[in-house]
């Protein structure tokens, strides 16, 4: 994933319809309906306030929306003290909050996912405005948190019940485990899934008993700060959540200075320097990094149907998401079959700014982000590299839009092949034999998700326990494999350490305790024996257990 980025010098205006059709030959631009709603429909004064009220800050950063450059709203900005201040509150709700039953806790993640459901359309409309998404891949955000919140609702009493483990030695030591919170968990949420990636990870920290102080990327702040009010609705001691707003490199190492765990998703620069002040303070951490996914096509693969999860996967929000597809390896009988339908659904896709269903995909997020990629395409074609689809921005729609770019010819020497692009690019390569395409996907310090793709999922399945990556999908790109909630999700290599999902997802939050009671007779000589008979007796009994098979 790349850096957050400050958005800067964007033309101003009100978010609403691209203002013509359509470039020639270019992607279509989705109409915006009648009566769509404006920025300023949305960002209003009163929600402004509502959702900033006791934000700590003296001066004030503003955000923006990637559609116009049109800035959306003022915001507090804190200082370093007031980081120290926010954790300090956050130190003495923690206490009360950890004291209730986990089930109470649970609870309010439970009631927090009707309200989600019920109310998505504010959301919606405002993560829209910050990241300049398609509606629809808004909404992947609104299905990821709601599902965490279910799964972690219904089952956080069970992750973090005492469980009984087994002694040292049996009947004579009875043991068990238990899970204490760690205090106030340090988040630091990126600017590209402002939903999911902020209270989507604060989610199971609070079921642990755990405060929270989270810093989310000034350009998405408002998503996150909705989710706090509405988790606030639903329960939560508003003091469990304190949010800081402000520059990346003043206030990220002050969350990480006073934090007794942090939650880390971003670059893997950044996330290096997150892990070593960590280090520092020996407070553990959790880091999803960044990634150069790969897609593998085998000879049996359905090749519509492929490619049909080749755009969802390299499109979606723009190409800017850490587990979206950037490399397609084909084999050579299908290629060309599956090419010319990937050619000719990106080429169909349809941009679009209003907040409204219709459009197809969005608009990058800042200036940086265009830079990128339009660096990235210019210095692929100068080196030979073929424009199948795409290729160049789009400002008759908005000043960050890009067309979602199809490139073949694309070589090892050229950026686009072994950087993270994080935008709407994806290269085409063939390969004949499985074991390449394994060693070509492979070829990466990156290591998050990957997707195979076969009409045999027994095939497909032995390939995905070949690649290197935290998460494999088959038959679909990264929705499979982030949604199953039981299951643990991150990276291997420099895409991060740690995992989200499942039992690791919660249980990251908390401090592990062991208790362990011996009874009848010490762990020692003991009825008259003297050490060598004592040491005699343990090396017979521990024969015997092995014997028996007992662990």
């Amino acid at each position: 994933m790349t850096e957050s980025p400050g958005i800067t010098a964007r033309s101003a205006g009100a978010a609403g319809p691209a203002r013509q059709a359509h470039a020639p030959d270019g992607n279509p631009v989705a109409p915006a309906p009648a009566g769509a709603r404006t920025a300023a429909d949305v960002v209003t004064a009163a929600l402004v306030a509502r959702l900033t009220e006791g934000l700590a800050g003296g001066d004030t950063t503003a955000c923006h929306t990637p559609f116009t450059g049109e800035k959306l709203a003022d915001l507090p900005e804190a200082t370093p003290e007031d980081v120290a201040a926010a954790f300090a509150r956050a130190r003495r709700a923690q206490r009360q909050w950890a004291a209730r039953p986990v089930r109470e806790r649970a609870a309010v993640l439970l009631r927090f996912h009707d309200l989600l459901l019920s109310r998505q359309s504010e959301v919606l409309d405002l993560n829209q405005l910050e990241t300049g998404k398609a509606r629809l891949h808004a909404h992947e955000e609104v299905q990821a948190v709601a599902v965490a919140a279910r799964y972690y609702g219904r089952t956080a009493p069970a992750h973090l019940r005492p469980k009984r483990r087994a002694g040292a030695f049996p009947v004579l030591t009875r043991t068990l485990e238990l899970r204490h919170p760690k205090g106030v968990v340090g988040l630091i949420a990126p600017w590209n899934y402002p939903l999911e990636l902020s209270v989507g990870d604060a989610l199971p920290a609070f079921a642990a008993g755990n405060a929270v102080v989270m810093k989310p990327d000034t350009e998405a702040a408002l998503t996150a700060l909705w989710a706090r009010r509405l988790l606030i609705e639903a329960g939560l001691p508003a003091d469990v959540w304190q949010v800081v707003i402000g520059d990346g490199p003043v206030v990220g190492p002050a969350v990480v200075e006073h934090a007794d765990y942090v939650s880390f998703t971003g670059s893997t620069r950044t996330g290096r320097e997150v892990a070593r002040r960590a280090a520092d303070r020996l407070v553990g951490c959790s880091l999803e990094l960044g990634g150069k996914n790969a897609m593998i096509v085998l000879a049996d693969a359905d090749p519509d149907r492929a490619a049909a999860g080749a755009v969802r996967g390299a499109f979606s929000s723009a190409g800017q998401l850490c587990i979206s597809i950037e490399r397609l390896y084909v084999h050579a009988s299908v290629a060309d079959d599956f090419t010319e339908r990937l050619v000719t659904r990106t080429r169909a896709l349809r941009l679009g700014t209003a907040l409204a269903y219709g459009a197809d995909m969005g608009s990058l997020a800042s200036e940086r982000q265009l830079r990128a990629v339009t660096g990235h395409v210019a210095e692929a074609v100068a080196k030979g590299a073929k424009v199948l689809a795409g290729g160049r921005p789009r400002p008759d729609v908005g000043p960050l839009f890009h067309e979602p770019t199809v490139l073949a010819g694309v070589t090892a020497d050229m950026a686009v092949c072994g950087e993270e692009t994080f935008g709407p690019v994806v290269s085409v390569h063939r390969f004949t034999d499985e074991d390449e395409a394994v060693a070509l996907a492979n070829a990466t310090p990156y290591g998050l998700n990957a997707s195979v793709w076969s009409r045999s999922g027994r095939r497909a399945r032995a390939l995905a326990a070949r690649l290197r990556a935290g998460t494999v999908n088959v038959n679909e790109a990264y929705g499979a494999a982030y949604g199953s909630l039981q299951a643990p999700m991150g990276g291997m290599g420099d895409s991060g350490l740690g995992r989200r999902h499942g039992a690791e997802g919660i249980l990251k939050y908390t401090e592990a305790q062991t208790v362990a009671q011996q009874r009848v007779v010490p762990l020692a000589p003991s009825f008259g024996m003297d050490d060598e008979k004592y040491a005699a007796f343990m090396s017979a009994s521990l024969r015997a257990l092995k014997a028996l098979r007992i662990r």
